[in-house]
């Protein structure tokens, strides 16, 4: 490890090389992926394919409640194979908001910019790499500095 490595691992007090914690936050991020799209996208296809005559930033926004609903559904459906499902909903409901909204905002944003706020095949992949690649880094800090993920 350079000097330079050393130097920014002791000021942040974590190592960002670590594989384990990586695959980990990754592993997480994708568990609030799929829960977040879920609702994200059913929400816009909602939208769209009813011809509702709504605000795009009003389409968008219900997106993001509906994808963090689904997310703290499926994280709680998760974690009730683990612990009873009062501790599983507290669990899910006590996830990093942080990290769901840079999620869902990322998403959307991507949406707007190259499909004008449609949702349409040749886009959703690029939505997903967006919602995966903005909250990584987060989660992995919080997993690599507090042990706490956010599924």
């Amino acid at each position: 490890m350079s000097n330079q490595e050393i130097n920014k691992q002791e000021s942040s007090g974590i190592s960002w090389t670590c594989r384990h914690t990586w695959r980990q936050s990754s592993i997480n991020t994708l568990w609030c992926l799929l829960g977040c799209s879920i609702g994200d996208f059913g929400t816009i296809l909602f939208f769209q394919i009813n011809e509702i005559p709504f605000p795009l930033l009003g389409i968008m926004t219900l997106a993001i409640i509906n994808g963090l609903i689904t997310s703290i559904i499926l994280e709680t459906i998760i974690l009730s194979r683990q612990m009873n499902l009062k501790e599983a909903f507290s669990t899910a409901t006590g996830m990093s908001l942080i990290s769901m909204i840079s999620m869902e905002v990322a998403m959307n944003t991507v949406d707007v910019i190259f499909a004008g706020g449609v949702l349409v095949m040749w886009v959703i992949p690029l939505m997903l790499i967006a919602g995966f690649i903005t909250p990584l880094p987060y989660n992995y800090y919080r997993l690599k500095k507090y042990n706490i993920a956010c599924h």
